[in-house]
């Protein structure tokens, strides 16, 4: 039996080396945590569920142009991809206000924004994970001030690309997280994930604001039936074929 040699393991996902050292192989988990990990717990099937749904969605953005970390699903819950140095940066676009955003500013929930709110996060848990200034960002380096603008030009598209996909699955996108990579060339890929657990998603065919959930905050803020939400939004994902 061939011992994997753990890279990495965080909260949702473990990172193993390959035998080629520009290939990883991700195993989503389905531990789940909130909260700055304040709140643990599992919701079955969720590792198999993520993989499958990121799977797809990473395929869908690079047949629209959108260079990804993705290359292959070996396993139900695991994923191969394109080795990468991730930016400690969390990117987070917002086009409905939920979370911290009325938290920390007092728009109320569900207030549709003028336009796509793009926001900076330091990937730090010790922190926090705290939002960043532009100049605060650049002042610990994390990135340099092109490869900002090409975060936010790349967020904001795949914005777009994701809105209309699952506009086609009926469900809204409220907002979401990504991370990004710098490959063995220095080029940018979309890494992580794509799923329920980085994602704000709203069933379009219900109203009721917390009956509508279809992602993490029903884990976070113990709505029940998370496991039928991730369900759902798999099957609805997967019914949509991937287009050019």
């Amino acid at each position: 039996m061939t011992v994997r040699q753990k890279l990495y393991e965080g909260k949702a996902k473990i990172i193993y080396v390959t035998d080629d050292p520009n290939i990883l192989l991700t195993h989503f988990k389905d531990d789940a945590t909130a909260f700055n990990a304040q709140k643990r717990g599992s919701i079955v099937g969720k590792g198999e569920m993520n993989c499958a749904i990121s799977s797809h969605l990473f395929q869908q953005l690079e047949a629209r142009g959108i260079r990804t970390h993705w290359i292959d699903r070996p396993s139900p819950n695991e994923m191969r991809v394109k080795a990468v140095k991730i930016l400690p940066i969390e990117v987070v676009v917002r086009n409905i206000a939920a979370g911290s955003l009325c938290q920390q500013t007092g728009i109320p929930l569900g207030t549709v924004l003028q336009q796509p709110l793009v926001e900076f996060y330091y990937k730090n848990d010790d922190l926090g994970d705290p939002l960043l200034t532009l100049d605060r960002l650049l002042l610990l380096e994390l990135a340099t001030p092109e490869q900002v603008d090409q975060l936010r030009a790349t967020a904001l598209q795949i914005n777009q690309l994701l809105s209309e996909f699952f506009q086609n699955c009926d469900i809204t996108l409220v907002d979401f997280k990504l991370e990004f990579g710098l490959d063995a060339t220095g080029d940018l890929l979309l890494a992580d994930e794509i799923s329920p657990d980085t994602c704000r998603l709203w069933n379009q065919a219900v109203t009721d604001p917390t009956q509508r959930v279809m992602d993490k905050d029903r884990f976070r803020h113990d709505l029940g039936n998370v496991e039928d939400a991730y369900r759902q939004v798999l099957d609805r994902v997967l019914a949509q074929p991937i287009q050019p």
